[in-house]
């Protein structure tokens, strides 16, 4: 049993690790929403076509994130969260080094595939992680530094996609990727998972989350208060140049900036929210206020008319305050299931978030023809938040909870 200097040393390493991963998780995450038009444009894609081969390619990403959040969180159960840190981190770095060699729409797309499945696993296995070693009290500080620190990531992918080229600015991703493996080779595994290892419970049995009617529908609500999230952030914000358009600004609007100017928002809205949430000792409420925000300044960001690209910049921040509920959001997806299946829950919640995304554009694009971008954006918006607080207000608060349990593997009659 390591002593408690190592443990406290171990959980510093291991928040630290988390948090660096995470960073470079988002800095490859939105690496392709930030050069999306410079590097189609380079391959040859035609400018009328830019938005649709970029939801396209976006799209096939976030594909991969669900297929990789089902791989890697099952993983995370059976293998064990560390080794799913090491695999994840290695596959997305690999991918983002073959990015720099792509020439056309749809070996970009393929690889984009490949560069999801592996982000996949990062998040899911560090909160996990951070989750289970730290103290009931004390975790949601662990977990909000993580999202803080890893949200900077889309900064450090605005300012190296300044700087360099498209193709160097993805393999700058692979070598972060390189570097972080060789961080986490010093922290231990987590002392509630070693101990369900070594009994004979299930682990990492993903069709627990379906055999069981209350299990499946806590499971899905977990999902659903987190899509405006990342429909504001791949709708809303990847597209500013063509809503801002439609608002009639007089210059078009930077996307890359305004996501950059967006993360630094919602990073510091996850630590607003985190504190928040110790004082208030309530995840809940917190993720309701934040919802509440998210609604009023994306409603004035779209009757926004004549928005300038300053103007834009600063909207953006004030909606990524009131998107950074994430920490608290995929804390409590992982509070709420039991040690057997918490890695499953906490990789595959987020991951089905971002794929949410390919539903919700099908349903903005099936809008837009008859609604114009404007008023579609209007009806998602309000649509997704209100099934948001829907699901929020059936989940339990599990502040403080403990989490040294196992969920039974039964079907209810």
């Amino acid at each position: 049993m390591p002593s408690n200097t190592a443990l406290k040393r171990n959980v510093a390493l291991l928040i630290i690790v988390a948090s660096l991963g995470y960073f470079v998780d988002i800095y490859d995450l939105l690496i392709f929403s930030i050069v999306r038009v410079k590097s189609l444009q380079e391959i040859g894609v035609p400018e009328t076509d830019l938005r649709k081969v970029g939801e396209y390619i976006l799209n096939m990403q976030m594909a991969g994130l669900l297929l990789g959040g089902i791989l890697w969180g099952i993983m995370g159960d059976r293998v064990g969260r560390i080794k799913v840190l090491f695999g994840s981190i290695l596959l997305y770095s690999i991918a983002n080094i073959c990015n720099s060699f792509v020439h056309g729409p749809q070996t970009y797309a393929f690889v984009r595939f490949i560069a999801g499945i592996g982000l996949a696993g990062e998040l899911g296995a560090g909160i996990t992680l951070v989750s289970e070693t730290m103290s009931k009290e004390k975790r949601g500080y662990g977990t909000m530094i993580v999202a803080a620190i890893g949200l900077l990531g889309v900064i450090a992918a605005k300012e190296i996609s300044h700087y360099f080229d498209w193709r160097n600015a993805y393999i700058v991703g692979g070598v972060l990727g390189f570097v972080l493996l060789f961080l986490r080779l010093g922290i231990f595994e987590s002392g509630l998972y070693n101990d369900v290892a070594k009994s004979n419970v299930k682990k990492g049995n993903f069709w627990m989350l379906f055999n069981n009617k209350k299990r499946f529908w806590k499971y899905m609500h977990c999902i659903l208060i987190g899509m405006p999230l990342w429909y504001v952030v791949g709708i809303l914000l990847a597209q500013s140049p063509e809503i801002g358009k439609a608002l009639g600004a007089p210059k078009t609007l930077d996307a890359g900036t305004v996501i950059m100017y967006a993360y630094i928002g919602i990073s510091l809205g996850d630590i607003f929210a985190g504190f928040l949430a110790q004082i208030l000792r309530s995840r809940r409420i917190v993720i309701l206020i934040f919802c509440l925000v998210t609604l009023i300044t994306c409603s004035y960001y779209l009757s926004f008319k004549g928005i300038s690209n300053e103007q834009m910049n600063w909207l953006a921040f004030a909606i990524g305050i009131g998107v950074g509920y994430w920490a608290n959001f995929v804390t409590i997806a992982s509070e709420q299931f039991g040690t057997n299946i918490r890695a499953t829950v906490t990789t595959t919640v987020p991951n089905f978030v971002r794929g949410s995304l390919i539903p919700i554009t099908f349903l903005f694009e099936l809008l837009v023809p008859h609604f114009h971008i404007i008023a579609s954006a209007y009806i998602m918006l309000f649509f997704l938040t209100a099934v948001a607080l829907f699901s929020l207000s059936k989940l339990k608060e599990t502040f403080s909870k403990d989490l040294n349990y196992i969920e039974e593997d039964t079907v209810p009659i």
